[in-house]
């Protein structure tokens, strides 16, 4: 059960302000409540969730210990720096309401945000990755169900850039701890 929370805890503070969070508040706004754009974002968290654990369950049996150590480091170095990555944050000029259309959008965010590394990451040393996939499609969900019922308003949030700023130093910081400690250095 640790996985399934450290998943879920992860993919959720990663998606706070995340670029498929902020598209779904707005589209929501524009679209109106639209249930096929949450449910759109819920399969796209889903199925993005689910391929991260699965690369990193196939990459955990591959690896020993150390390279485990390592692959994680790099994973969570990752992670920050997509929190950190300055990016120009503009509403959709003229939305589609073609459901397609916003699913490969949201597929083309999920595949390279900082929750997709975080799944990665706890897969690859989880027992059950299986568990990874559950907790990170829940977190990341819930972060755009959340986009989804405040719209504008959460896309109004400034404290959403620090809060991504803070998580990703931290993020950084652990990543490169854990990769010089698998090399032995500290």
């Amino acid at each position: 059960m640790p996985t399934l929370f450290l998943a879920f805890l992860a993919a959720a503070l990663a998606s706070m302000g995340a670029r498929d969070q902020l598209l779904v508040a707005r589209l929501r706004e524009a679209l109106g409540a639209n249930a096929g754009l949450l449910v759109i974002g819920w399969a796209v968290a889903i199925a993005f969730a689910a391929l991260a654990a699965w690369a990193g369950a196939l990459m955990g049996q591959t690896l020993f210990p150390a390279a485990k150590q390592m692959l994680l480091g790099i994973a969570l170095v990752f992670s920050a720096v997509e929190l950190c990555w300055p990016r120009k944050d503009t509403a959709p000029a003229e939305p589609t309401r073609s459901l397609g259309a916003i699913a490969i959008v949201l597929s083309g965010y999920a595949l390279t945000d900082a929750a997709r590394f975080l799944v990665f990451a706890v897969a690859v040393g989880a027992a059950m990755p299986a568990l990874a996939a559950i907790g990170g499609a829940l977190g990341s969900g819930a972060a755009l169900t959340l986009g989804w019922m405040l719209g504008a308003e959460l896309a109004g949030w400034r404290w959403l850039r620090a809060m991504r700023l803070v998580i990703g130093v931290l993020l950084g910081i652990t990543g490169l701890f854990l990769a010089l400690a698998a090399r032995g250095i500290v």
